[in-house]
């Protein structure tokens, strides 16, 4: 049989099955409010209770001790200590800020455990591994001097704003750091090892990228927010490696304590598979809780976006990048330009739909499928500080700079969304110095409005665009601070103190246009009432995405919700460097709502399910232009060059 004919490259099929389709409505619970519930939902079934890997070991090594991590309604501490116990388990740890608890217990017992109306979801402590001409390029530098023209004494760099870094530590003797007097305000070690430095080498470079103060180099190697402290809370261990639980504990940590060290900003330069719904994955609840708490939460897409031959995956964002709330970002190849022109999305940037699932009582899985990431940063051949003998560099020497030979002064080449996640947070840094009063989903509204539409590039693979801060920066400052305050203000109130400035930026001679839009879980929105008024879903407590009708293949707004002169995007586009929405149809939205979604190109989901044109299997399983491997994945069509693979 010849192949069947190549499709349009920019047109997409939607097939699913009548069983998938009509079992999907309840994927999605909607409040009355409009919102989405953001918390799992209670089952009788230990399947939708339980992440799928632990149901696996559950079936087939039921007696193996494992280490499971178990989210509880409104159970008493007392008698759900008791119950634990009561199925022969052990609890190591409580984490009272996000009602968890981390316990010991054969895989068989957890299953059994789900049964009990007090458990909400129980998951593996799975293991979480890191991701791995700044300031001019991204235009933090050009914020500062626009600052300083208003005739102020400071320079907007990210000052009175506390960034979290959840890594594997920071060498706080590098000059990056010590320049400025308690630049790392606390230090505490959640990996067992008792140390709070860097032997591995991520932590540094990454909270350099955020907020290096750039002194030793004389700002040749500034951070985006130089002046921002940090706060740094060790959860790599000095392999690179860590545990969700050791996250979990991070992240209660700064839920108890984020008013006493004034954490503003989260970056999470790491990730674990991301297998279960963000309904239910304990790091996505965390992480939304702390977003309705006032926190920026950043988080890296991931590195999966290419197999080792270059070929395209879609579907690999990992946990907590499949979580709405967060800020998810991807990497972008600067090609080590400071003018914008030529960027490009990295070929090893992890591209969305996001593949987490719950399955149903009936066995039938429900993917997420939300837009991510949200929008991309440069992350290719980064150069920041590098702590003493890491490990990164003993195993790669070609990271190693040799700029300077002093230890506390050497800087070392990253590549990952690891990279591009801090140059995120350090933005968000800096427009909460510029508007301390902005909430989360308002500096994420921002950052995608303002970002430059990257050409050739899709939805899936660059969010909203390019990250740009100058842009950011200019729209925060004239947000209206009173509206902000202790009382909700007006859905369709005026946002602004006076008109919004030029949807344009120029970097470096470089003149680019603003998406002017946003992505929404399912969709894209766009329209200038995006910055001229002020929306329901800005306010805390609130997704996004919220305030969006779905149905199984159209979406619609609601009125209540948004106001004034917004469009919802009806598809996903190549874009053509211009607004969000220009350029070519690559798929319809409608196929982000149900099960079976399929992209152009002959390209496949990281999980195996079909794509594009080509042969229907009896299972449903589609192949396309590529060949399909013992995982599941399916080769395709090669990712553009000329960029570095990305380490860890």
């Amino acid at each position: 049989m010849n192949r069947p004919q190549r499709l349009n490259r920019f047109v997409a099929l939607f097939l699913v099955s009548v069983c998938a389709a009509s079992l999907f409505v309840g994927n999605v619970r909607v409040k009355a409010d409009g919102g989405y519930n953001s918390g799992p939902g209670k089952g009788s079934s230990a399947i939708d209770k339980c992440s799928p890997d632990l149901l696996q070991l559950a079936d087939t090594a039921g007696a193996s001790r494992v280490k499971v991590i178990v989210q509880s309604s409104t159970a008493s501490a007392g008698l759900l200590d008791s119950l634990v116990r009561d199925f022969g388990g052990i609890v190591l740890n409580t984490l009272g800020q996000l009602n968890i608890r981390l316990v010991d217990m054969s895989a068989g017992s957890a299953k059994a455990l789900a049964y009990n109306e007090d458990i909400e979801f129980m998951s593996l402590d799975n293991e979480v591994r890191s991701f791995g001409h700044v300031t001019t390029t991204t235009g933090a530098q050009q914020s500062r001097a626009q600052k300083n023209a208003l005739g102020l004494n400071y320079s907007l760099d990210g000052s009175n704003v506390n960034i979290a870094v959840l890594d594997s530590g920071i060498d706080v003797n590098h000059k990056s750091f010590s320049g400025q007097l308690g630049k790392v305000v606390f230090s505490k070690d959640f990996t067992g090892e008792n140390r709070t430095d860097d032997p591995y080498g991520h932590g540094t470079h990454v909270a350099a990228v955020a907020a290096g103060t750039g002194s030793a180099t004389n700002g040749k190697y500034e951070g985006v927010a130089s002046g921002a402290n940090l706060v740094n809370l060790r959860v790599l261990n000095s392999k690179g490696t860590g545990s969700v639980s050791g996250i979990l504990k991070a992240l209660d940590w700064i839920m108890a304590n984020r008013l006493l060290y004034n954490v503003r900003v989260v970056n999470m330069s790491l990730g674990a598979p991301a297998l279960s719904s963000y309904k239910n994955d304990p790091l996505c609840l965390a992480v939304r809780k702390l977003a309705d708490a006032g926190i920026v939460v950043v988080a890296a897409a991931g590195n999966n976006g290419k197999t080792s031959k270059g070929q395209k995956i879609y579907g690999g964002i990992h946990s907590p990048g499949n979580e709405p709330s967060a800020i998810t970002v991807g990497a972008s190849n600067t090609y080590g330009s400071d003018p914008r022109n030529e960027d490009s999305v990295a070929s090893y940037s992890s591209r969305g739909p996001t593949r987490s699932f719950r399955t149903d009582s009936y066995g039938v899985k429900h993917y997420d499928n939300l837009i991510k990431p949200d929008l991309v940063a440069p992350g290719n051949k980064i150069v920041a500080a590098q702590s003493p003998n890491n490990s990164l560099v003993k195993s790669h020497p070609e990271l190693e700079t040799n700029n300077y030979t002093t230890s506390n002064m050497k800087l070392m080449y990253l590549s990952g969304t690891s990279v591009s996640a801090p140059m995120v947070s350090g933005a968000a840094a800096m427009l909460l110095e510029a508007n301390p009063n902005l909430t989360p989903n308002m500096v994420k509204m921002l950052l995608m409005y303002t970002a430059q539409p990257l050409a050739d590039f899709n939805t899936f693979e660059q969010g909203a665009g390019q990250v740009n801060v100058a842009g950011a920066v200019a729209v925060a400052k004239l947000v209206k601070t009173s509206l902000l305050g202790l009382t909700t203000p007006a859905v369709g109130s005026a946002l602004l103190t006076q008109a919004a400035p030029s949807a344009r930026t120029t970097i470096s001679s470089y003149a680019f246009p603003w998406s002017q839009g946003v992505v929404l879980n399912h969709s894209t929105l766009t329209g200038a009432d995006l910055i001229n008024r002020y929306q329901q879903s800005y306010a805390k407590g609130y997704l996004l995405g919220d305030g969006v009708t779905e149905t199984l293949t159209s979406q619609s707004l609601r009125s209540k919700s948004w106001m004034g002169n917004l469009t919802l995007g009806t598809y996903i586009m190549r874009s053509d460097g211009t607004l969000m929405g220009g350029g070519g149809v690559f798929c319809p939205t409608g196929i982000m709502l149900a099960d079976g979604i399929m992209l152009a190109d002959g390209i496949m989901l990281a999980d195996g399910i079909m794509l594009a044109d080509g042969i229907m299997l009896a299972d449903g399983i589609m192949l396309a232009d590529g060949i399909m491997m013992a995982d599941g994945i399916m080769l395709a069509d090669s990712s553009r060059g000329d960029d570095t693979e990305g380490m860890r």
